[in-house]
């Protein structure tokens, strides 16, 4: 099995119309195709995972709990850098299936919280998924939703979010701009903060390269942002303390370390060129943080 569907060949429409906003290839990945139930995925999470507080020896054999506890901490260490979250409203863009907003909600005190995603099919599963969370009193502590919406065009009031945070969504969006207004938008004033993590191309060249070496970067699925001119689209949208901390040391090589070790996940050798790619100098993982203005 592959880490993400095939490349697309010439013919790889989605199943109907794409919905608004989404590109053919990532509607159909995230649409008929499910991303969630690859097997280089786990427990339903969408993300690479951060490894770097699994338990036991570093060389041990790497399991499939193992791969659901990394997707979980990449999100603990994304919602860690809010302080005092207890109360405060989050919106998750890209919410895939819920599963992080529910983390937010239970370990980080964080409510209500609101999961964005453009892909209505997504939205369908997070419901389902959070069906137990969702049948509570809609005034009860600790509420959560779900929206139909897109990272450029965030159907909430001006500055009604106090915690924004977006988990390997970001190098799906075609409008980053876009994207930075709206969060600046949404935003709390003087008190809102935002928190991003995904994989970004390091330098121009270096996007420029990434097509040739991995395939969802050739067929449309994810778009090669530049890390640094991310940032400054976030502060040109108004956002301040933009703040970027590359966090690959704890991805890419236990991520590479897990896809060798299970049997299952050979058939092909492409999604293990991450790590290439990050040992080269061509992508790396990051963590951005900002505040309001």
């Amino acid at each position: 099995m592959t880490q993400q569907p095939p490349p697309a060949g010439p013919a790889d429409p989605p199943d109907g119309p794409a919905p608004p906003d989404l590109p053919d290839r990532v509607a159909r990945v995230y649409g008929a195709d499910d991303l969630s139930t690859v097997p280089a995925f786990a427990g339903g999470f969408i993300n690479f995972g951060y490894w770097t507080g699994l338990p036991g020896p570093a060389d041990r054999k790497l399991t499939r709990a193992d791969r659901v506890r990394s997707e979980e901490d990449l999100y603990r260490l994304v919602l860690g850098t809010f302080d005092r979250p207890r109360g405060r409203t989050a919106l998750d863009v890209g919410c895939g299936r819920g599963l992080g907003c529910a983390l937010a909600l239970r370990e980080f005190g964080l409510a209500p919280v609101i999961g964005l995603d453009a892909h209505p099919d997504q939205i369908a599963r997070a419901r389902e998924a959070n069906a137990d969370l969702l049948a509570g009193p809609a005034d009860a502590p600790g509420r959560l939703e779900f929206l139909l919406g897109a990272a450029q065009r965030i159907p909430l009031p001006d500055g009604s979010v106090d915690c924004l945070f977006s988990v390997e969504a970001a190098q799906h969006f075609r409008d980053l701009s876009g994207f930075a207004q709206e969060a600046a938008r949404v935003l709390r004033p003087a008190k809102g903060r935002l928190a991003l993590t995904t994989f970004f191309a390091r330098t121009r060249a270096a996007a420029r390269a990434l097509p040739e070496l991995l395939p969802p970067f050739a067929d449309g699925l994810d778009v090669p942002h530049v890390v640094d001119e991310v940032a400054a689209a976030l502060t040109a949208a108004g956002l301040r303390e933009v703040r970027v901390r590359p966090i690959g040391d704890g991805v890419w090589e236990s991520y590479d370390r897990y896809m060798a070790q299970q049997p299952e996940l050979h058939d092909d050798e492409w999604p293990r060129r991450y790590l290439t790619a990050y040992e080269t100098g061509l992508l790396d993982y990051y963590l951005l943080t900002g505040a309001a203005a």
